[in-house]
């Protein structure tokens, strides 16, 4: 086991260069970055029963899925609690900004009984009885980080330090009110047609290591004084479990379409999109920006993040059985093609960026790519592309790919592909 002290330097570390927070503009040293060396590995077929039978029809899918879906949660992300409560909402508040175009609603969601709130802020069209298609995503700073409004409470729950925005023991200041916004075009977005719904992901479980005693942990294992077991949720199942509990909310709110919900996600959070989207057949796509090692990478590559860097260096994001992958990737028989394909068949979009190679763009496009068969035999249709394309074009269909040129973040140019997927494939 790796001591606290070590560990959280190396947390401390690996937050400075970034992987959510700030742009990512230089890859540690140390690791693989040039494709030539890559591995040598056999690439798993999503269409082959675990007894070496082939799936041949939609029905057989349904049991390969449970197949596949049993290994994520019992080696990768962990199980989450079967028992699911029902979200109870309040404190609701709204305004129309952006010169009378924009409704921006706020409310707090309570998902447990003796839990505290987690808030969640909605932007969608001032003028219409009912949205289009819905982007639910986690932010990383808060709410307020969203849109320079001071109506928009700032968050008191726990933040990672940055001096650049005031942050400080762990709480964050009015200095970052809009800090994120540029991540979260919301003219762009409700323009098109579309309505926004975010939720700070500190309020659900904070990003750190206590053996899981904070956060929606805490709140449902209240009283239990054991780390969870070896198959039991991290935070990427806790953030993604909660993501489903906010969709059980959409569900009765009659402003929003529930059956047009994205799941969208980066970096860290995009891994959490593609969890909730395989495990919540209720979102109608994924959308993965960035999501590299845990999320749309191929693991077995070992290229840029590896899985024994990712669990030492974020030892709560996923369940401790990965730990066994650590330096083994080969021993993995399943990777993360598998689960683009429990998504299947609804569309899901994963992006790059260029200059990322931390997150493995390729490793990221070869996943959408392996996934592409199983969308064949359920949707006729799947991944437009057989190869790697040219930066800074989109692919877009029930399969969607882009590496955009620059770093690690989401942009203009990233939100204009993902509007179109949405409509594209919304009824």
């Amino acid at each position: 086991m790796i001591d606290l002290k070590k560990r959280v330097y190396i947390f401390t570390w690996i937050v400075a260069i970034s992987v959510g927070g700030v742009a990512l503009t230089a890859q540690p040293k140390g690791y693989l970055y040039d494709e030539e060396n890559v591995p040598k590995f056999e690439m798993a077929d999503p269409l082959v029963f675990n007894n070496g039978q082939k799936v041949a029809s939609a029905v057989d899918w349904k049991k390969r899925r449970q197949e596949i879906l049993a290994f994520f949660e019992s080696q990768v992300y962990g199980k989450s609690p079967t028992e699911i409560p029902l979200p109870v909402a309040s404190q609701k508040r709204e305004k129309i900004i952006m010169d009378g175009t924009v409704c921006q609603r706020q409310l707090s969601l309570r998902l447990t009984k003796t839990g505290p709130s987690i808030d969640v802020l909605i932007f969608q069209a001032a003028k219409q009885d009912r949205s289009g298609p819905v982007f639910l995503g986690l932010n990383f700073m808060g709410n307020h980080t969203v849109r320079n409004d001071a109506d928009i409470p700032v968050t008191k729950s726990w933040v990672r330090n940055d001096k650049r925005y005031g942050y400080e023991n762990h709480q964050a200041s009015e200095k970052s009110r809009g800090a994120r916004s540029t991540r979260w075009p919301v003219k762009q977005i409700v323009e098109a047609g579309c309505s926004l719904v975010t939720v700070y992901y500190g309020d659900i479980d904070p990003d750190f290591d206590d053996g899981f005693k904070n956060g929606i942990h805490g709140q449902i294992r209240a009283g239990q004084t054991a780390r969870p077991a070896p198959d039991e949720w991290g935070s990427i199942a806790g953030w993604g479990w909660a993501l489903s509990r906010i969709l059980d909310y959409i569900e009765s709110d009659k402003l929003l379409s529930e059956d047009q919900v994205y799941v969208i996600g980066h970096s860290r959070l995009g891994k959490t999109a593609l969890w909730a989207g395989a495990t919540d057949q209720r979102f109608a796509g994924v959308i993965s920006n960035d999501s590299g090692c845990g999320g749309a990478a191929l693991s077995k590559r070992r290229f840029g993040e590896t899985v024994k860097r990712i669990n030492t260096s974020f030892p709560h994001w996923f369940c401790d059985n990965f730990n066994r992958y650590n330096d083994k990737e080969g021993d993995l028989e399943m990777d993360q093609h598998m689960l683009i394909a429990l998504c299947a068949p609804r569309p899901v979009y994963v992006a790059s960026a260029s200059k990322d190679l931390w997150a493995d763009p390729r490793g990221e496009f070869l996943s959408i790519k392996n996934a592409d068969p199983v969308y064949r035999l359920l949707a006729g249709t799947g991944l437009e592309i057989s190869e790697f394309p040219k930066t800074n074009t989109a692919s877009i269909g029930r399969l969607s790919y882009h590496c955009r040129e620059g770093v690690h973040d989401i942009t203009s140019y990233d939100w204009a592909n993902y509007i179109k997927f949405a409509h594209k494939n919304s009824p």
